[in-house]
Parts: structure tokens; sequence; C-alpha cells
């Protein structure tokens, strides 16, 4: 099977490398799929995708064209594929849904730390031979009110490390977590309670129909003038407009962020000389209490191993013709 990967980047190839050990045929582009470089998978029979890419109707409806039928993406969120239009033409599309939720979850106490801590300020100064404590001063987190949203396979881990440093949990999900319950005294309620009564709040749900723009000015208003959004979930969960007048009002404390509603040409890119034409992401990173992260939260040796593992078995599954547990159907879509 000849396999054609968009966004391949310099750091995820040796893992790909290694992990074919099928003998099957890839090759790598630089270019992120869409409507224009969909024309490159001529004569491949399938394709790998990263959560930038754009398999919207019209570019599958292109990739179908050429010959492509299998999708396979090295990410577990999959909002960038249009599954209605995949399902309809014929294609088979698997995830890589488990590749390490630690990775994930420990990126999310690493903002809430160098936020809280000041880490970044204090490296800035000392670099610059300023070795003052003025405007260090952080909190305990012992004792904090922490607020999960979302405890599947991210969020269940988060819930532990919060626990571990003595803080409250309250949580929010569709199906509770009896073993959290148990074991971290998690106690579960809404999403506004979690929202009003939290000194911390961490996003961990995937972002769908009913979640896009879930924490929005409402939820904002609801929220305390110290409470610290953590979001590395998906961008659009978060209403960035509604976020900055939050921030420009002092309704919250603070945002960290792995992630940005529009990344779509933008991140997973250096645009340090041409700059940005995003007004309200220039607006968001003029903040001083705002911490993003260029999507890193799952770059680590351990989740790119298990992402090219993942990938290759989904692959395999295909050209031995049977159907891989990863595989995408309507029944996980909201709509």
């Amino acid at each position: 099977m000849k396999v054609l990967v968009f966004s391949a980047k310099d750091y995820e190839v040796p893992f790909l490398e290694r992990a074919n050990t099928k003998n099957i045929s890839l090759h790598y582009t630089k270019d992120a799929l869409d409507s224009q470089t969909a024309l490159q998978a001529v004569g491949y029979k399938a394709i790998s995708i990263f959560s930038g890419d754009d398999a919207s109707s019209i570019v599958l409806e292109k990739l179908w064209d050429v010959g492509v039928r299998y999708i396979t993406l090295r990410s577990a969120g999959f909002n960038n594929v249009r599954i209605k239009t995949a399902r309809r033409l014929g294609f088979k599309v698997a995830n890589a849904p488990n590749y390490s939720p630690h990775a994930i979850a420990e990126h999310a106490v690493a903002l809430l730390l160098a936020f809280n801590r000041n880490i970044i300020s204090a490296v800035k100064d000392v670099h610059e031979y300023n070795f003052s404590q003025a405007n260090l001063l952080g909190h305990n987190l012992h004792g904090k009110t922490v607020g999960i949203v979302g405890t599947g396979r991210v969020g269940s881990i988060m819930v532990k490390i919060m626990h571990g440093f003595g803080c409250t949990i309250l949580a929010c999900d569709l199906e509770p977590d009896e073993d959290l319950i148990e074991l971290c005294q998690v106690r579960y309620t809404t999403l506004e309670d979690i929202c009003s009564s939290c000194d911390i709040i961490s996003l961990h749900i995937p972002l769908t129909y009913e979640n896009y723009y879930l924490i929005n000015k409402e939820k904002f208003a609801l929220m305390q003038p110290n409470t610290l959004l953590i979001n590395t979930s998906r961008g659009a969960i978060v209403k960035t407009e509604d976020l900055n007048e939050s921030l420009e009002k002092g309704q919250i404390g603070g945002y960290c962020t792995d992630v940005y509603e529009k990344e779509k040409g933008i991140f997973f890119r250096d645009n340090s000389k041409e700059g940005i034409a995003d007004e309200q992401l220039k607006k968001l990173l003029n903040f001083t209490n705002v911490l993003l992260t260029p999507h890193q939260a799952f770059m680590t040796h351990e989740a790119l191993k298990n992402i090219a593992h993942t990938t290759f078995e989904n692959l395999d599954c295909w050209a031995r013709g049977v159907e891989t547990k990863n595989e995408l159907g309507l029944e996980l879509l909201p709509t």
C-alpha cells in the first residue's frame, strides 16, 4: 500500500520510519492537506493527516476522485474530518485515540505551574542578570478548588495529578467516573457550578457540535476575578472574542492554552518574519496574564512513538482487508 503523509514534521519522521515494520511504501510532504494539495495524493491508496489538515467535504471528494480510499489521523481529535461525507463516499477513516493522555495532562500542569509561579518572567529576568523577586508572587496549589471539564482519558489523569497536589476536585462529565469519586473524592456537578466555584478550570473534552464555544461570555461572567482557565483540548471550545473581552474587563485571572480556535495557516509554522493577520490572536497574546504554547502538548517521545505505532496498525489492518479498532463511524458524531 502506498501512503502519503501530509504535514510531515522533521521530528516525527524518524518515529514513523521505525514503526514501519510492515514495509508499507511511505512518502512525505510538509504541505498541509487542503483543496489544492489534495492533488498530491494521485497514485496513493491511503493518506495520513494531522489535526491541522483540512479534510472537509470538498477535499474528501477530490481525494476520492484521485483514488485515495483510506485516511489515518496522527491525532486523537478528528473534528477536521467531515466524517459523514467520508462515510458516504466510502472512505475508511481511523484516528490515534490513546497515544499518550499523560503527555496532554502533564502539559496542562506545566502551563499551570509556569503561570502560577511566574516561571517565564523569572527566567527572562535572570537571563538579564535581574535577580530581584519583584512580581514573582504566586499561590499554593494545595487547598485550591480545581474544576475538570471532561474526565475521560486525559481528564482522569489531570484529576489524579491535582488530587496529588492536595486540591479539592469538582468535575463535569456526561458519564461520571465512580473510581475517581472513590479514589480522589471528586464531586461531579454542573459546568455552571464549576465556573462559579473554582480557582482553576481545566478543559479536557473533544470539539463537538455541542461543545463549540462552550466557554463563552455567559460562562466567563460566572467566573471569579482570580480564576485561571486552562485549555489543552481544542481551541474552539473557547470563544476567543469573548475571552479577550473577559480578560480586558478583569473577569478572570488568566488563560493558559496549547490550542487556538483558528490555528489553520498560523500554527505548525514559523511566522516570525511575516507576522500574523489574526487580530483576535494578536490581542490575546498582548495580555500579560495569557500563556500560550504552539500545540505542543502531544510532543513527547512516548506519544510520538505511540502515534506512529497506531498509524501503522491502522494501515496494516486495511492492507489485510480487516477493520481497525480505531475506525471512526457515524455513531461517534453528535449530528
